[in-house]
This record gives C-alpha cells, sequence and structure tokens, in this order.
C-alpha cells in the first residue's frame, strides 16, 4: 500500500506541474479576451471564467468517454482560437499603418457578458485538452479501491481532480499576472495574440491526431517531440514579444 500511495503522490506532482503549463497558455488567452474590461469587471470576468472552467473541467472527467469521441468540439475551438487571433492581429497591424488615411472610429469591444462567454468557449476547448492529458497520465496508475466515477477508477479519478483543481488555482494568478503585464506593457499585445493563435495551432494538431481522422499519427499530439516544439515556438514567440515591446517603448521615449 505504501509503495502503490507513493506512485500516487509522484503522479499527482507531474499533473500539478502538466497542469500548471496547460495553465499558463489557458491564462493568456483568458488575459487578452479580458483586457479591453475595466479593472474591476476584468476580476469577475475572470472569476466567471474560472468558474466555468473548473465545471467544465470536473464535466469533462464524467464525460471523457463520450468527449474523447467528438473532436468537432477541439475543431470548432481551434477555429475559434486562430479567428481571435489572425482578426486582432490584422486590426492592430491595420491600426498601426493609419488604414487609408481617415479618421477610425474607436473599435467597439465586447460587453461584460459576452465576453464571458467567449472566455467560457475557449474553457470548452481547453477543458477537453486538460482533462485528456490528465486521464493519460492517471490510468497508468493501479486501481484503488473499488468504486468508479465515470467510468474511472474512484483513485484515480481523485488523482485527476486534485491535478486539475490546483491547476486551475495556478491559471488564475497567471490570468492576472498576464493582465497587469499588458496594461504595463502594452507593445506586447501582439505578441498575446500571437500565443493565442500558436494554442489554436495546438488544438488544430489534436483534432488533426484525433483516432476518427488520423490525418496524422494519433500519438504526434502527445509525443515528446510535439511538446518541445510546442513550448520553444511558444517561448520565441514570447521573446520576440519582450524584445519588440522593448523597442517600441525605446521609440516613443526618444
Amino acid at each position: 500500500m505504501d509503495t502503490i500511495l507513493l506512485e500516487y503522490g509522484w503522479v499527482l506532482i507531474v499533473l500539478v506541474v502538466l497542469e500548471g503549463l496547460l495553465a499558463a497558455d489557458n491564462a493568456v488567452v483568458m488575459a487578452v479576451m479580458v483586457k479591453h474590461l475595466p479593472p474591476e469587471k476584468r476580476k469577475k470576468a475572470l472569476f466567471y471564467g474560472l468558474l466555468g472552467a473548473f465545471v467544465f473541467r470536473f464535466a469533462a472527467l464524467f464525460m471523457i468517454t463520450i468527449l474523447v469521441d467528438i473532436w468537432q468540439i477541439q475543431a470548432i475551438g481551434a477555429a475559434y482560437l486562430l479567428f481571435i487571433s489572425i482578426k486582432n492581429l490584422y486590426d492592430m497591424k491595420k491600426h498601426k499603418n493609419g488604414g487609408d488615411g481617415h479618421v477610425e472610429k474607436p473599435k467597439k469591444q465586447s460587453g461584460f457578458w459576452m465576453t464571458v462567454v467567449k472566455v467560457e468557449l475557449a474553457d470548452i476547448a481547453f477543458a477537453i485538452d486538460s482533462m485528456l492529458a490528465a486521464v493519460a497520465i492517471a490510468v497508468t496508475l493501479p486501481e484503488l479501491g473499488d468504486f468508479h466515477i465515470g467510468g474511472i477508477n474512484g483513485g484515480q479519478f481523485s488523482v485527476m481532480f486534485l491535478g486539475g483543481v490546483i491547476g486551475l488555482i495556478i491559471m488564475r494568478f497567471a490570468a492576472t499576472w498576464f493582465v497587469r503585464l499588458l496594461d504595463k506593457y502594452p507593445a506586447l499585445e501582439g505578441a498575446a495574440f500571437a500565443i493565442v493563435g500558436w494554442v489554436g495551432v495546438k488544438l488544430v494538431v489534436l483534432t488533426l491526431g484525433h483516432e476518427d481522422l488520423a490525418i496524422i499519427d494519433p500519438h504526434f499530439p502527445h509525443s515528446t517531440l510535439w511538446k518541445t516544439i510546442f513550448w520553444s515556438v511558444l517561448l520565441l514567440i514570447a521573446v520576440l514579444g519582450v524584445l519588440i515591446g522593448i523597442r517600441n517603448d525605446k521609440k516613443k521615449t526618444a
């Protein structure tokens, strides 16, 4: 029993790290989505977003055997993130170039509840991504106890649930920090939207590797190679964004 509990402890640590990494890119998306809101409403939008993330992840644990067969959910999530990334990067470039010379009207931003809805839509795709990763690790554990929840052994379910909750806590603080960072360094907004697009590409890869499609090797989206590529490119985008932001700030102060 001691050996089993030790194994559970190590897997929980791995899941916390994994959920923390997944929470980082989720947090960037949430921060970008709520940035246009007044400060007091941002906190509320992030709260509702995280509440939705908790609900969707909890539901995904119960329904994982069903959700894993619905590749369309991840496809919609991918399309959605790519759309908001490309649209906002295009709008930023258009604004920077001055458009066609006419005075542009201020861009109408989404209201509070529409922003919350957008965050929740992204949460649905993220929940499936997060829980699939958690299930893939937790099912390697020996079963603990005779009870099952949602078709998953109770012990394994408990580890996944704890890992997911801790990941959400990390996301909460990370999202708040990203919002403050974007406020302090507006030039980083372009990099943030680029990261959103790259997370969309991540969901595209997951969709293409779905067993029902198998357009690419189903094991590739979960391989060390793809994870290395994803995080390397994400880090590169972040570094370039910081460097470009510093350069732009120097130009403004010059």
